[in-house]
């Protein structure tokens, strides 16, 4: 696996060079390199989350796990997106605190720290270019960020070490901070539709209704649930009232929703005389008017 061990050597290059940035920023008194490290120290989280938890994700269902282990890599997306709020929300308590109350900084030790952030970050960058999964390009996409991050803090660190502009520090740390803020939440908000199982983006419910009952032999469509398990994969359960052989429609509603992103469904059969269980139950999406059980 070249791409599982390129995301280890971003994860351990990241994890260092925060604890080093920490050190940094204490040394050099620059909330800007602190709010870098808590933006790779997150990053660090997300990789290596991603890389432990990417791998058990991709168990096989067993007994324990029926769905499978996707739901392991939203977890793991929800803990490091936590640390980042938090990291994020306490970069922007510091830096306030600096603009209303300013402090000297080390220029020379912040030019420095910050030619070394442009340099480690280019490297982890050239690392984790290739690769096709989609977690690889996150990653890679995270370490232009941070390289971006870095020459931001290296010109602020020469334009103070000759204007002498504190507040500079303090203002590019908040904005790293609210970009960092804006993902996380953006990301959160992801995540808790997976939870509560909302209807995937990229599925419009009605639409299929319509598709599925254009095919020959379907009469009604109804109890239709769609969940993502893990943001990619799209599941469905549905009933399906038809007439006709039952392989032949199963197999047509299966190409039907394959086309419109679902790779797994499980489908009730009724006839038209068939009284289905669930009314009480709250029938999700009602199919208009033609009811078959009146």
């Amino acid at each position: 696996m070249k791409t599982e061990k390129n995301i280890l050597i971003a994860f351990l290059l990241n994890l260092c060079f925060s604890v080093f940035e920490f050190i940094g920023g204490i040394f050099t008194g620059s909330v800007a390199i602190l709010s870098d490290a808590v933006h790779d120290l997150g990053d660090a989280a997300v990789i290596g989350v991603s890389y432990f938890l990417e791998k058990k994700s991709k168990h096989k269902p067993d007994e324990k796990y029926t769905y499978g282990y996707a739901r392991f890599s939203v977890i793991g997306s929800a803990i490091s997106t936590l640390i980042l709020l938090v990291g994020s929300v306490m970069i922007i308590y510091s830096s306030v605190d600096r603009i209303i109350e300013p402090r000297a900084i080390n220029y020379n030790g912040m030019i420095i720290f910050a030619i070394v952030g442009v340099l480690v970050n280019f490297l982890s960058a050239f690392f984790t270019r290739e690769g096709d999964s989609l977690n690889q390009k996150a990653v890679n996409l995270h370490m232009l960020e941070d390289l971006l991050g870095w020459v931001v803090v290296l010109i602020g660190a020469v334009v103070m070490r000759f204007t002498d502009f504190v507040l500079l520090d303090p203002l590019m740390s908040i904005g790293v901070a609210l970009y960092i803020l804006a993902h996380a939440i953006g990301n959160l908000r992801r995540l808790f539709e997976i939870f509560l199982e909302k209807t995937p983006h990229s599925i419009d419910v009605n639409e299929i209704i319509g598709h599925l009952m254009q095919i020959e032999g379907v009469l009604g469509v109804h109890h239709i649930h769609i969940r993502s398990f893990d943001g990619y994969k799209n599941y469905a359960t549905m009933h399906v009232v038809a007439n006709g052989d039952p392989h032949e429609i199963k197999e047509k509603v299966r190409e039907e929703l394959h086309e419109h992103g679902i790779c797994h469904a499980t489908l009730e059969l009724e006839t038209e005389d068939e009284h289905c269980h669930e009314e009480h139950c709250n029938t999700a999406i009602e199919p208009h008017a033609h009811h078959h059980h009146h």
